[in-house]
């Protein structure tokens, strides 16, 4: 059964809209609520209001389940359920968060020719059979990832900028879809700023109204299964290293850090820059990027002294 219940759904559409207008509203609620919403409607098919074994059912973690994985699925019903109290319309309790884990994941290293292969792959894409979405794919693919490598912009905050938030002018863009729903400004290299300009010229031909700067189906912005399938689809290609589409922000967090070493400009300095164009509110959060590679670490730790130590431990992960 996929319909929402009955009595789900006006509860479920007010709080929607609400985390629209208010500008917190995230496309990981809306799978999380369906699938929630599905989970009563099979488990529960004679239920005729929210109760509290509905949530305990979903949110209760599973067997193998981590408890990041198990925090990211609860996680909208747990604010769903807190809206709902927070207005009188429920008494059910929301499920205790699980604590997040430390990632041990070591992000992939980039070799200049791994780039380049993958690069020449993103621009090798085919333009037939002629039709706007294989045009838009074999435009935005390229373009895409080469935003990600030259900025570090997070994936979502590429994949939701919209056509206003980008400034070809003067080559800015503006982050009001950032982690923890905070906004900032990035400047654009001159080289991604060109490729932006033409991306921007040669897509308004095949879609004239559209709202987003890298525009989807039905003027809406692309999914992350978009980015995953056309990044993996491409990366198989040229390696058979296990490698994730985020890693083009790690790549840049380091390569910036590693380019300052000897310059005269002081390293403190540049680290506030690179951790306000990354939209970090704590510089510590840029500084754990450089943390997690072996043998970098140490050069931070010189020219911060030990406050790296200090700091490093306590990064929220939700920042990063």
């Amino acid at each position: 059964m996929n319909k929402t219940p009955s009595y789900l759904t006006p509860l479920i559409e007010p709080f929607v809209r609400y985390r629209e207008a208010s500008g917190n509203w995230c496309e990981s609620y809306e799978g999380g609520l369906a699938r929630f919403a599905r989970s009563c409607a099979a488990s529960f098919p004679d239920a005729s209001c929210l109760t509290q074994e509905m949530v305990e059912n979903w949110c209760r973690r599973r067997y193998g389940e981590s408890n990041n994985s198990c925090r990211a699925r609860i996680y909208p019903i747990v604010t769903f359920i807190r809206y709902l109290r927070s207005r009188g319309q429920t008494c059910v309790q929301p499920p205790t968060l699980p604590r997040i884990e430390p990632q041990t994941y070591i992000p992939h290293a980039f070799t200049q020719k791994e780039l380049t292969k993958f690069f020449a792959a993103c621009d090798d894409l085919p333009s037939k059979p002629k039709h706007p979405w294989v045009l838009n794919r074999k435009l935005t693919v390229p373009v895409f990832f080469r935003l990600l490598y030259s900025s570090g912009i997070r994936t979502t905050e590429a994949r939701l900028l919209r056509v206003a938030d980008v400034d070809l002018v003067h080559g800015v863009l503006n982050i009001q879809k950032s982690k923890g729903h905070g906004q900032h400004y990035l400047a654009l290299h001159e080289t991604m700023l060109t490729l932006m300009r033409n991306y921007d010229n040669a897509i308004a031909k095949v879609f004239p109204q559209r709202s987003y700067f890298f525009p989807a189906p039905n003027d809406k912005f692309h999914r992350t299964q978009w980015v995953q399938h056309n990044f993996y689809s491409l990366w198989d290609k040229i390696s058979s290293v296990h490698v994730v589409p985020y890693a083009f922000r790690h790549n840049y967090a380091t390569a910036n850090i590693n380019a300052w070493v000897g310059e005269g400009f002081g390293f403190d300095e540049k680290l506030l820059i690179l951790s306000k164009s990354m939209g970090h509110s704590l510089i510590k959060s840029t500084e754990y990027y450089y943390s997690l590679v072996p043998g970098l670490a140490d050069i931070l730790e010189e020219k911060t002294n030990a406050g790296f130590e200090e700091v490093i431990p306590e990064v929220r992960y939700e920042e990063i």
